[in-house]
């Protein structure tokens, strides 16, 4: 009884909730479709009546429709039921179902991808992974469009066929090891599957088995490719475990660079089981694109790419019994044409024989006319007369030139032409006509059509070069190699950007209290006047091409018109002086914000260079000189900017061979800061630079105009098409003119050291202390440092205490203690291990691996600039000066400085560059070595002709006359620096 009571307990319980969840459902459904409108039966027969008529003999009347069925579908959903706005399917911004990232996009497009889609593995044994293998490809989609599949260890032999190991819809490629030449008779093997959906084009290209490295490398032409990629090259790399990495990533390398000579505008695609050798080590350009581990915690199998940000890594189970992860690479390139859009430029067009025109009528213009309308009181406004000059400058210019737009796409080849692009359109023709003969005959042509376009191209400009037009030679060179400067533009520019940075310019305005007056005129003191001669000269080596400045002015009017122009500039600048007052136009600079490093953000990453006018350059050039004929020879020896015979390798191993000294003696130790200073050219009080100016016996009439220069200074910023408003600046020197670094070096020219026993080596606004420390104490050059602080604060200079650095070089294998950081202005100071010092990195322990492994690096990528123009078949002595310029420039930068003490195998790593041009041009290339001794005699010798120098006293002469005095040296560092070496250098090379 209790048992049936029970069950029909229950069966009441499960009533009750079936009831209750039909009232919900009813309940729900009822107040969704609950409608804001009822209508009878009669409403719906009238509205019938009304909307039947299919053909109308009147416009029909909408308003006679009931409003709720007048709603707009533009309109949101206000009359839903629910009174909540709903969003319909033409208001989504993506049309549904289409998801975005980068699976989709590879799942909606699977081959056709900028770069193709990667699975790798190391197999192990690939033959008992087959079966496996063929069930993923199956059931996965993301495997079964896989493009390319890299496999090591697949253990195969010659007693395997191909049959075995087929795949449906795959080209298989493998490379078994071979035992004569690897030493193993089991073991190892690579193999590449190519997707024939995305591929049909596919060879082997090369392959290599050796004890230390095998790999396959192939060659392939998909259906759909980049403009920017001429063909994908793929290698497949087993390094084992035993194997020598040198020898293997050197054979790697050679095998690589041999196809970048080739192929130098290929995507290489370099996979396969690296162990413990990375393809960067001798190949730096490339970018590892593995970054999750795929054996325990160690990451073995790589994927290398000369493309940057190319994939995004999926790691997978493991294939069958295999011990390395299964990866899976999601392309993530984007080509140029969509990333980059196509910019429109404007350009001025000048008209046949624009110049002759301009130079007959300057000839005719009588100047005296615009210096009497600005003249009151006989006294002449030197604004109004200087403006009227160069509005009348601008009006001839206009009627001489036109402007143009041009559209420039970001993957267009520079041999393309009009021919070439009538010869496209004829044949997208062809093929839209269904015309087979014609088709094949408009393809023909174009082929024809762009071999002559590269053919015309390539010898113009080898005719530059054999003209002696460098410039036209190296426009044709960038736009072959499309090697240009990287865009000095922010990223996102918007409208108030402009403002903010010039309000960020000029916030050392603010704090300048300083009064600017002009010293009263001696009358003894006569002005400085200038020639017309002179200004003639200085107008004759003007940069046709230089960008005009505020004015408007182009260098190739004052350069092409300067025998015209010569007498009413130098009218102006003579009044100018008399006057010690600088045109307000002539003071105007545009401010063009050039990024400091690549990932420029902040306004604080951005340079400010000041953009003035042409004609004001030719004029600070001339005070510029007589400047620097007043200055005593012996002024600031350890300023080593702006000066002649200075340079920064002199800087360098002035500040290396103090250390060094100080470092052959016994219980030494030397510290080195690196100071840093926040905007130095925009931080200069003009009154204090005029104080220290007048104490050098400068004129008082050429310290008023500097005065004035540096006073009143409107000034804007520029971006693309914004500007900003302009403000007037009295604080700084502008950063862009001739005359700023003289006279910001002039300025710190009374920043020397207090105690003997330190240094302080300036190169324009690059400082550094060096202190020389013995028994450590240190006592000295820590009051050199709080000194220094004081004199910045002193001369409104901003110490930047989190750029600035400090290295130690501590040699003593025992220390009394640990050393004690170096504070300034209450802030520490970092101790760094490495810092890059005037374009060359410095080491605590005075080597120069990091800054030879930089230096390679950056040439290996100039590298491929250099196989561009050999694809094109340029002669080899073009080739040579392009190396030249801009690949033995760079390993040879401050050569002198750092080359004798470099390791055996950093000169190695800088020769193999040296050797890979050697191939890419075809012509014996100087060797480093021979460089460098070229360049230690060359220096040393300029050294020992300037008195003046500070390290001319470091060559003295024997009794003989006919040797120079060795320098005494207890260690090798020292004894392979450069002085002591350039001493030996001279000793052994006969007198010139």
């Amino acid at each position: 009884m209790a048992a049936r009571t029970h069950r029909e307990a229950q069966r009441l319980t499960r009533f009750r909730i079936i009831v209750l969840i039909y009232l919900v459902i009813s309940f729900v459904f009822a107040r969704f479709s609950y409608a804001n409108y009822s209508y009878s039966k009669q409403s719906l027969l009238d509205i019938n009546k009304r909307c039947s008529n299919v053909v109308l003999d009147h416009p029909f009347d909408f308003n006679e429709l009931p409003p709720e069925l007048l709603r707009s579908p533009r309109t949101s959903g206000s009359l839903a039921p629910t009174g909540s706005a709903r969003r319909r399917r033409r208001d989504h911004k993506q049309r549904r179902g289409k998801r975005g990232g980068l699976r989709a996009k590879l799942r909606l497009n699977p081959h056709r991808p900028a770069l193709p889609s990667i699975f790798l593995a190391n197999v192990r044994s690939l033959m008992n992974k087959m079966d496996e293998l063929k069930i993923w490809t199956l059931t996965q989609k993301w495997l079964m469009d896989c493009n390319v599949m890299f496999f090591t260890e697949t253990w195969l032999c010659n007693d395997v066929p191909n049959s075995v190991v087929h795949m449906d819809g795959r080209s298989f490629f493998r490379a078994d090891r071979v035992a004569a030449t690897s030493g193993k008779n089991k073991g190892g093997g690579v193999c590449i599957y190519v997707n024939k959906s995305w591929c049909t084009d596919s060879v082997i290209v090369d392959t290599y088995c050796s004890a230390d490295l095998e790999f396959l490398i192939i060659k392939c032409r998909p259906f759909y490719l980049p403009r920017e990629f001429t063909c994908i090259i793929a290698a497949a790399v087993y390094v084992p475990p035993d194997a020598n990495a040198n020898v293997a990533m050197k054979e790697l390398c050679a095998a690589i660079s041999k196809l970048q000579t080739l192929h130098p505008d290929g995507a290489f695609i370099v996979a396969g089981d690296f162990n413990h050798c990375t393809l960067r080590s001798v190949l730096p350009k490339f970018h590892q694109n593995v970054s999750c581990t795929t054996r325990g915690h160690k990451t073995l199998d790589h994927v290398y790419t000369n493309v940057t940000d190319a994939y995004k890594v999926t790691p997978l189970p493991h294939l069958g019994q295999s011990d390395h992860l299964s990866l899976f690479l999601l392309p993530m390139y984007t080509p140029v044409i969509k990333c980059v859009k196509p910019t429109i430029r404007t350009v001025k067009i000048w008209l046949e024989g624009a110049d002759s025109t301009l130079q007959h009528q300057f000839q005719h213009t009588d100047w005296s006319e615009f210096a009497a309308q600005a003249t009151t009181d006989s006294q002449i406004n030197i604004d109004i007369y200087t403006n009227s000059v160069l509005e009348h400058i601008n009006r001839c210019v206009g009627r001489v030139t036109t402007h143009k737009k041009i559209k420039i796409f970001p993957n267009q080849k520079p041999w393309m032409n009009r021919e070439v692009r009538l010869l496209l359109k004829a044949r997208d023709a062809a093929f839209r006509s269904g015309d087979r003969e014609a088709y094949s005959s408009a393809r023909a042509n174009l082929r024809k059509g762009i071999c002559q376009a590269k053919l015309a191209h390539k010898q113009r400009i080898e005719e530059h070069f054999n003209s002696s037009d460098p410039r036209r030679m190296w426009q044709g060179i960038q736009s072959i190699t499309d090697y240009k400067p990287p865009n000095t533009v922010p990223p996102s520019s918007t409208a108030s950007l402009p403002d903010e940075l010039n309000h960020f310019y000029a916030r050392f305005d603010k704090n300048n209290k300083e009064i600017s007056l002009k010293a009263e005129h001696q009358s003894s003191e006569l002005p400085l006047t200038l020639s017309t001669s002179a200004v003639y000269s200085t107008l004759c080596k003007v940069n046709a091409r230089k960008a005009a400045g505020p004015d408007g002015i182009p260098g190739r009017v004052l350069k092409a018109c300067a025998e015209q122009l010569a007498e009413v500039f130098t009218d102006i600048f003579n009044l100018s002086l008399a006057q010690t007052t600088v045109p307000t136009i002539f003071k105007t600079s545009t401010i063009v914000p050039v990024p400091k490093h690549s990932t420029a953000s902040v306004p604080n990453d951005f340079r400010p260079v000041a953009l003035t006018p042409i004609i004001a350059k030719c004029f600070e050039r001339l005070i510029a000189s007589h400047l620097k004929s007043c200055l005593p020879a012996t002024l600031d020896p350890f300023q080593f900017a702006y000066r002649c015979n200075r340079s920064t390798e002199d800087a360098i191993s002035t500040a290396l061979h103090s250390a060094l000294t100080h470092l052959d003696s016994q219980n030494t130790h030397v510290r080195m800061l690196f100071i840093d200073f926040s905007s130095a050219f925009n931080t200069v009080i003009p009154p204090k630079l005029i104080s220290k100016l007048s104490q050098l016996g400068i004129s008082t009439s050429i310290c008023n105009w500097i005065l004035d220069f540096l006073t009143n200074r409107p000034q804007s910023v520029k971006l693309d098409n914004l500007s900003s408003s302009i403000i007037t600046l009295n604080t700084g020197v502008p950063q862009g003119c001739v005359l700023s670094p003289l006279l910001y070096s002039l300025f710190t020219h009374d920043c020397v050291p207090v105690y003997g026993s330190n240094t302080i080596i300036k190169f324009a606004d690059d400082t550094t202390v060096v202190g020389l420390i013995k028994d450590d104490d240190e006592s000295a050059y820590r009051d050199e440092v709080q000194h220094l602080a004081v004199w910045c604060a002193t001369n409104n200079l901003e110490l930047n205490t989190q750029k600035t650095k400090e290295i130690i070089v501590d040699f003593r294998r025992t220390r009394s203690h640990a050393h004690t950081p170096i504070y300034i202005n209450g802030a520490v100071v970092e101790r760094v291990s490495s810092f890059k010092f005037l374009g060359i990195h410095i080491s605590d322990d005075l080597t120069w691996s990091h800054n030879t492994s930089t230096l390679v690096k950056k040439a290996q990528q100039r590298l491929y600039f250099l196989r561009s123009l050999k694809k094109v078949h340029l002669s080899p002595r073009i080739l040579v000066e392009f190396y030249r310029c801009t690949i033995e420039s760079i390993l040879t930068n401050c050569i002198s400085v750092w080359y004798s003490n470099c390791s055996a195998s950093d000169r190695k790593a800088l020769q193999r560059v040296v050797k890979t041009a050697q191939r890419i041009t075809g012509t014996q290339l100087t060797s480093i070595e021979n460089i460098y001794q070229k360049r230690c005699l060359g220096r040393a010798r300029n050294i020992i002709k300037d008195a003046s120098h500070p390290n001319h006293g470091l060559f003295t002469l024997l009794p003989s006359g006919r040797r120079y005095r060795s320098l005494r040296s207890r260690t090798s560092r020292l004894r392979k620096s450069f002085f002591p070496e350039a001493v030996t250098l001279l000793n052994a090379t006969p007198p010139i």
